[in-house]
């Protein structure tokens, strides 16, 4: 599909044309008129509209020029080939092993960048580049990871950050590898994150809206309705009062396994003999034995991560005198 029509004048009919081609082909593949990520410069895929206002966006604000793969209106991916895919260490190993299996990851707000397992490579690739030709200092990574932490400190909004990056672009020397929009940079930076879920809670922590109480409104325990009340005594109906953020750990678990390094470390236990007879390694401890011996298949397998739970310093009781 020609989009050449991205980068011409906001007033020309080529872009009229363009604008209307692109709503269509979003239209026919997302088959809806009203959920649409509006790919303006302002919002960047990242808010949610009907084919109406993104017209109007697109028109006032501008289309985000490195929007060049329309993969949240229905585009597929196209094949990349990237280099540190087959980044290798001095040893002659592969510097990341992955795992046979896909990695399954859910949407975030940003899209699904980093359900690919390669692109988290692809991520540490930008590590090792710098970020203009004979520069030391800084990475690709490092740079935008610098950038992006003075637009969370200094609340910047998406326009400026973006202005921001072109700036910078133009500043540094050619050949620097600064992204252009902000689009690109949480492209980047959203490979290096992971996949969570938001649950409803109830405000007195009673229960999470899961499971069986996925379509309550009420929590059984306390009475209490899940939704928000507003300043005038009135709940505001589909505003959650409490959000938990959960975290899952097997894709966690899955990413640590994608490092030669760290996979070597999580099953050196299974290598390692004690020679003093001493408890050197949790691998000595009572309590691992007895988890090998009353689960042998578990233990068997020594990529079978075991979890321990330290309270330290935690007071459930929330008493200064415990």
């Amino acid at each position: 599909m020609d989009k050449s029509w991205m980068h011409s004048d906001r007033r020309s009919k080529a872009y009229e044309f363009g604008v209307e081609a692109f709503l269509n082909f979003a239209v026919e593949n997302l088959l809806t008129t009203t959920h649409i990520r509006c790919p303006c410069v302002k919002c960047v895929n990242l808010k949610v509209f009907g084919v109406g206002i993104i017209r109007d966006h697109v028109y006032f604000n501008g289309i985000d020029q490195s929007y060049k793969n329309w993969t949240f209106h229905g585009e597929p991916w196209e094949a990349t080939t990237n280099a540190s895919r087959n980044v290798e260490e001095d040893d002659g190993h592969s510097r990341y092993s992955f795992v046979s299996e896909e990695i399954d990851m859910d949407d975030n707000d940003f899209g699904d960048f980093g359900s690919d397992p390669y692109e988290f490579a692809n991520v540490i690739g930008d590590g090792d580049q710098p970020v203009y030709p004979g520069c030391r200092k800084y990475t690709k990574l490092s740079a935008l990871v610098k950038l992006y932490n003075l637009k969370a400190k200094h609340g910047m909004s998406d326009v400026c950050f973006t202005e921001l990056l072109i700036l910078q672009g133009d500043l540094l020397p050619e050949g620097n590898t600064i992204p252009t929009s902000m689009y690109e940079a949480k492209k980047t930076l959203c490979a290096l994150g992971l996949s969570y879920e938001k649950m409803h809670a109830c405000p007195n922590d009673c229960i999470l809206y899961r499971k069986e109480y996925e379509d309550s409104t009420n929590c059984p325990t306390c009475g209490i309705s899940k939704w928000k009340q507003g300043k005038d005594s009135i709940l505001k109906e589909g505003v959650p009062a409490k959000v938990v953020w959960y975290f899952p750990p097997i894709p966690r678990f899955k990413r640590m396994f994608q490092s030669h390094k760290t996979a070597k470390s999580l099953t050196w236990h299974a290598a390692r003999k004690s020679i003093d007879g001493q408890m050197s390694h949790p691998a000595d401890s009572p309590s691992w034995k007895l988890l090998d011996d009353k689960w042998p298949e578990f233990g068997n397998e020594p990529r079978n991560l075991r979890l321990a739970l330290s309270s330290d310093g935690f007071n459930p009781h929330s008493s200064l005198s415990s």
